[in-house]
């Protein structure tokens, strides 16, 4: 009978050890790498387009809203160099946070309005942030948010309202939403709402970074309001304690028509 007992525990112990070797502990990363690139057009970059001319007294409120000249902001490419702005580059899947990234050092995120213009044009925002929409404009305005998953919101901003109103998006979104002001048809821009940090937006220059990334195989989206996913997978093998240099990755016009 005592050995029985022994030969039990040994069986316990021995499984017990088996099942602490399928924890999260166990398989998590070893490590953590970084990627950097630049998206780049394939083509001649396009010439500006404008989207309000200065002192064009058809302007919805014009001494605001056309008192300098406003270009279209839905496809910014840089002349010097191709390099393509405001394209959101996210991973796909995530497999595991990094600690220092699993909750937002900031747990606000402002929202501006200028000469008629959303500021920022595209901004990520995580599940755990609340957006503080403000106004920097002598007319009254209103923010129309478009989610998939969240709660719409829709209401009128006063003129020149510094404190501003405050959104919030539990919800992690599956695409990028659009925002709208219904006043002033033009004023259009982007948030994607994220329940993760590894989300960038490309730059004026096309260039993006993304660090603290789990080791391994990582497969990656990029969107761009102008044309969607125009990268649908993009794979990446991130290596513990390097930064990966994707290089320029080229877009074709076609992706944006």
């Amino acid at each position: 009978m005592q050995k029985m007992k022994i030969s039990q525990s040994i069986i316990a112990a021995l499984l017990i050890s088996g099942m602490s070797l399928l924890t999260p502990a166990a398989v998590s990363a070893a490590g953590w790498g970084s990627i950097t690139g630049r998206f780049v057009f394939d083509g001649p970059a396009p010439k500006p387009v404008v989207q309000r001319q200065k002192g064009d007294p058809t302007v919805k409120d014009a001494a605001v809203c056309a008192a300098v000249t406003h270009y279209n902001n839905d496809l910014i490419v840089n002349a010097e160099n191709n390099g393509i702005q405001n394209a959101f580059l996210y991973l796909k899947k995530v497999k595991e946070i990094h600690p220092d990234l699993k909750a937002s050092k900031d747990k606000t995120v402002v929202f501006d309005q200028k000469g008629c213009t959303f500021y920022p044009h595209v901004m990520i925002v995580r599940t755990d942030q609340e957006v503080i929409v403000k106004s920097n404009d002598a007319v009254a305005h209103n923010t129309h948010t478009f989610p998939f998953k969240n709660q719409a919101v829709n209401f009128i901003l006063a003129p020149n309202d510094r404190e501003g109103k405050k959104v919030s998006n539990p919800i992690a979104e599956r695409l990028p939403m659009q925002v709208k002001c219904d006043i002033h048809p033009w004023m259009t821009a982007y948030w994607f709402v994220i329940d993760h940090p590894y989300v960038v937006i490309s730059d004026k220059d096309g260039k993006f970074t993304i660090k603290n990334l789990p080791e391994g195989k990582n497969e990656f989206r990029v969107w761009h309001e102008k044309g969607g996913y125009v990268v649908r997978s993009l794979p990446v093998n991130v290596k513990a304690g390097e930064t990966l240099d994707l290089g320029d990755i080229k877009i074709s016009p076609s992706k944006f028509k």
